[in-house]
């Protein structure tokens, strides 16, 4: 679905013991706070990075002469290779240590983004994203084990975790507002260049405060699996896209659709067969875990690009400035997390399957809503802020039960895994979703850049969404089996 809560990640939220080779010194004693505060920091520069450029788009495309379809890939290319290189980065910590990598991540991250900063060109940029992504996908599932490894398990973990996924959804809701205040204040540019000192300063505290730890070093990587998944999802995306432009039929469509269906369907072969597979397919013979994953996939696709198409609106239509549309997207941002905590009250009630169709269907009626309230005078509250906090309320409904039920059925120690699964599996589906629905907004466009026709379009796009999401709701309600109403999180 959307991005702004925060997720669990593979590695999963055991504590990890520390390594200490011969002759390295024993462990030094770090203030508890002194981790947190530098997980939680990791945390932050990721989720933030997932919403931040939304409100810059406009302002990257004046300034770099970039393409309609270029502008989507800014988001998408940070989306698919976060998505396609997480599960990896997870198991990469448990390998070679979750400090080693949430600093080799964080380097990575903060590189891309003095890159994505200076870029000239609208290639330049996309690269940057990319890396980023990759970046990203190393450093985020050390976040969390990291802190698990650091706090006792207990009442101190639990609100250790707590800060950590508030960070999280904090990180996601303040994407737009910052976003807007440096594009305002400074340039597009400041949006990925802001990472760059925060980044320094958060490797410094990393090599000052951090211990390493590792859960096996007998596990291997699959990395030909991370490269298939992410180029079959870059590919089957770009085909996407082309559909609008060149028609279903033109060889320059259907050359990547069959070229990422190719690439996808290698994947599924490498995965069947190898002794470690980045996603073991046997997961997916419990109802339940294929289901939820199914359901986040589907639901992904339709409320992703939300963020990006209220942007767009708000400034190419209703002509606000970048900090003034950030400022107006904040309530939906903060109605996620309101959703997110409400969730776990209603499913001792309703049972979780309840509440996440209950999620879906409310979200799928604030975007219908927002695809009839969209206008090119359209008033802040009717346009704008009630049908943003319907889409966003649902959505926040619906993403921890489908969690929760993700990971019922599964064993306890594959419960981290399908946790990643299900987060990748949103992510995935959000960035085909986007593909998807630019295009769907472009062709009602038809060419015109005219408020009208961008209005049309982008009403036409939350309208599908709706749609999609409908689909979202079936199938939960025919491939999820029944759950007994306690299931609910800790």
């Amino acid at each position: 679905m959307v991005q702004t809560p925060s997720t669990t990640y593979t590695a999963g939220t055991a504590p990890a013991t520390a390594s200490a080779g011969p002759g390295r010194s024993p462990k030094r004693s770090v203030p508890v706070w002194a981790v947190l505060l530098t997980a939680c920091a990791g945390q932050f520069l990721v989720v933030l990075d997932v919403s931040v450029v939304n409100t810059a788009l406009p302002s990257m495309r004046s300034d770099l002469g970039m393409s309609a379809i270029g502008l989507q890939w800014v988001v998408n290319a940070y989306s698919i290779a976060f998505a396609g290189f997480m599960l990896l980065g997870g198991r990469a910590g448990d390998l070679f240590g979750r400090k080693r990598m949430f600093l080799v991540g964080l380097g990575l991250f903060t590189a891309a983004s003095l890159g994505g900063g200076l870029a000239q060109a609208e290639w330049q940029l996309l690269a940057a994203r990319a890396v980023q992504g990759l970046g990203a996908a190393v450093l985020a599932p050390s976040t969390l084990t990291i802190l698990t490894s650091a706090v006792p398990e207990g009442p101190a973990r639990a609100r250790a975790i707590g800060v950590w996924s508030a960070v999280g959804a904090g990180g996601g809701a303040a994407g737009g507002l910052v976003g807007g205040v440096l594009t305002d204040l400074l340039s597009w540019r400041w949006v990925l260049l802001i990472n760059v000192p925060v980044g320094a300063l958060v490797i410094v505290a990393g090599l000052a405060w951090l211990t390493e730890s590792r859960a096996d070093r007998t596990r291997r990587l699959d990395v030909p699996g991370a490269v298939l998944v992410t180029a079959g999802l870059a590919t089957l995306a770009y085909g996407i896209v082309q559909t609008e432009e060149k028609g279903w039929t033109a060889a320059p469509t259907l050359v990547p659709l069959a070229a990422g269906l190719a690439l996808l369907a290698a994947f599924l072969v490498v995965e069947s067969r190898t002794k470690t597979p980045l996603m073991p397919l046997k997961l997916f013979k419990v109802r339940t875990v294929s289901a939820a994953n199914a359901a986040m996939f589907v639901c992904g696709g339709g409320m992703f690009a939300m963020w990006m198409f209220m942007t767009l609106y708000t400034q190419n239509v209703l002509g606000y400035s970048p900090l003034r549309a950030g400022l107006a997207l904040m309530p939906s941002s903060l109605t996620v997390v309101l959703g997110s905590m409400l969730a776990p009250r209603l499913m001792p009630v309703l049972g979780a399957k309840s509440v996440s169709a209950l999620g879906i269907l409310v979200a799928a009626a604030g975007f219908g809503w927002q695809s009839l309230a969209m206008t090119v005078d359209g008033a802040y509250a009717t346009s704008i802020l009630l049908p943003g906090m319907a889409m966003m309320l649902g959505a926040g409904l619906a993403t921890t039960p489908l969690a929760s039920l993700a990971t019922s059925g599964a064993a306890p120690g594959d419960a981290g895994l399908v946790s990643g699964l299900v987060n990748t599996s949103r992510t995935m589906g959000g960035a085909l979703g986007l593909a998807v629905l630019s295009t769907v907004a472009a062709a009602r466009m038809n060419g015109s850049a005219s408020r009208q026709a961008l209005t049309d379009g982008y009403a036409m796009a939350f309208r599908t969404s709706g749609f999609i999401l409908l689909v979202g709701v079936v199938v939960l309600l025919v491939w999820m089996p029944r759950q007994q109403r306690a299931s609910s999180p800790e």
